[in-house]
């Protein structure tokens, strides 16, 4: 039996190597126009972003099958070693190229941190202590959403954007350390050599590249109905078929089809891609909304996400403390899915004219339910599982969320634009001569171009904006009250008080 202490430190190494990785998905966001400036790469901005999200997502199903088959340490010491090898790359990248090569690379080490931590967890933790685990786990979640765009700011403006690769070698070598020393897991059977599934793992990283560019690309750099958007499309379908037809004749599948015959597995999964969907589409436009209709700078903006944060740790470690005393947890997504959707109903709310400290509440109401509602999920998968399985199932129930995550900042982003470009349309012809003046590009909508414009075209647009993003929040609400009817169904077994342990 593993001590408190141990089990703490073996913990304080998960969550900075989760905390690696999530923030990473985020911290270059603020400062991507100096490094392009400075790098000379506009042309390929977009990529930085998505390589590190394409190479994450992509292989999140791979290390949770390899995981359960091989063992989980040497693998998370492998994916840490990764993940610090392409901070390195970033950190002294002279040219866009090297930079999305780091980018790419931290992405296939990250990816592995966030589904290993979690099913290491499961190792050494049962599933009735898990959930004030699974608390703090959330609120790694939510902190890297705030602090990612806070910090690269801050590292541009104060010293350097090199920070932001830089910062994560120490603390991955500190990781790495505390890995090795504190962590002892189950032995694995290994005398059989275990069968990897290369054919599933090539056509599930093909299907989810698909998916993650034609969300990506779709509405922003190609047109819907673009040959490139289309044949993206085309070949997402087909290799997703093709994966399926591989996966139900695969000795050792990657992403078992049984799991789907897990109604707990299959509930949760979709719970956790809607609330993905939901909470990347209220989030992603909404330090830009604050920017632009309040005139707040960037880093003001970042700030303003606070309230978010502090509702999400209030629910999510609360929350926590609630499943390992009562043992109870099926009414925490199922609430937090509701508390989630009145969140959207107000954001959709929001005008031109709101109040700021009204919508800091909206945003507090928002990270209740996100508290709630995610990161329990996972708790409710590991332990409707084999515990052979739980790495794969932990694997799966990530990769869908994420998948949401990329659908959610696309649909809110397509809606989006959709109904600013009709709203500076149809509203031109009431400015007169003056309209000669709006950007003509929905893309040169920058808070600073906004900013800079004469008074009346300035309130012109502040309310066309608001006025095209508020009502796309609308779109998202039966999604969220769908997965609370879903979820509804999940059976609520009772949760495991002990684990396996190796000896010594």
């Amino acid at each position: 039996m593993l001590t408190t202490r141990r089990v703490n430190l073996i913990f304080a190494a998960l969550m900075v190597a989760m905390l690696l990785s999530a923030l990473d998905q985020t911290i270059l966001g603020t400062a991507l126009p100096t490094i392009v400036g400075e790098l000379d790469g506009v042309n390929h901005m977009l990529w930085v972003a998505t390589a590190y999200i394409l190479a994450s997502t992509v292989v999140m199903p791979v290390y949770g099958k390899v995981g359960d088959l091989i063992g989980r340490k040497s693998l998370f010491v492998i994916a840490l070693s990764i993940f610090v090898g392409g901070s390195v790359i970033g950190g002294f990248a002279n040219s866009m190229e090297w930079l999305i090569a780091g980018r790419a690379i931290q992405g296939l080490g990250g990816g592995g941190l966030m589904i290993l931590s979690q099913a290491i967890i499961a190792d050494v933790i049962p599933a009735r202590d898990r959930g004030k685990y699974m608390g703090f786990i959330g609120v790694i979640f939510g902190l890297s959403s705030v602090a990612g765009p806070l910090l690269g700011g801050l590292f541009t403006d104060v010293l350097s954007w090199r920070l932001a690769f830089w910062i994560n070698v120490p603390l991955g070598i500190a990781a790495i350390i505390a890995a090795v020393a504190f962590i002892k897991l189950p032995k694995l059977d290994l005398s059989v050599r275990p069968k990897i599934d290369v054919a599933g793992m090539i056509t599930l990283a093909i299907a989810a590249a698909g998916l993650v560019l034609t969300a990506s690309w779709g509405g922003t750099e190609y047109d819907w109905d673009s040959p490139v958007i289309i044949t993206m499309i085309v070949v997402t379908v087909v290799s997703a078929v093709a994966f399926v037809f591989i996966e139900r004749r695969s000795s050792e599948p990657v992403l078992p089809m049984s799991l789907f015959a897990n109604r707990n597995f299959t509930l949760t999964t979709l719970g956790g891609l809607a609330i993905g969907i939901s909470m990347f589409g209220a989030i992603g436009y909404m330090p830009t909304f604050l920017q632009i209709v309040n005139s707040v700078n960037a880093t003001q903006s970042g700030f303003m996400l606070l309230p978010m944060l502090a509702g999400l740790l209030v629910t999510a470690i609360g929350g926590g403390f609630l499943v390992t005393k009562t043992g109870r947890y099926k009414w925490m997504p199922i609430t937090g899915s509701l508390i989630i959707a009145l969140a959207l109903v107000l954001f959709s709310t929001m005008r031109a004219d709101t109040p700021l400290w009204l919508i800091l509440g909206y945003l507090t109401i928002l990270g209740l339910g996100i508290g709630l509602a995610m990161q329990v999920l996972v708790l409710i998968v590991q332990n409707s599982v084999p515990h052979t399985m739980v790495g794969t199932a932990t694997a799966g129930n990530n990769f869908f969320r994420e998948i949401g995550a990329s659908l959610g900042s696309a649909i809110v982003g397509s809606l989006f634009v959709a109904r600013l470009t009709d709203q500076l349309t149809s509203g031109a012809a009431s400015l007169g001569a003056s309209a000669g003046q709006l950007p003509t590009d929905t893309n040169a909508l920058t808070p600073a171009a906004i900013n800079a414009l004469p008074a009346e075209l300035h309130s012109f647009i502040v309310d066309a904006y608001s006025n095209a993003l508020s009502p796309v929040y609308l779109v998202l609400v039966p999604l969220m009250l769908a997965a609370a009817l879903l979820l509804c169904f999940v059976k609520e077994i009772p949760l495991a008080t002990t684990v396996v342990q190796p000896e010594g």
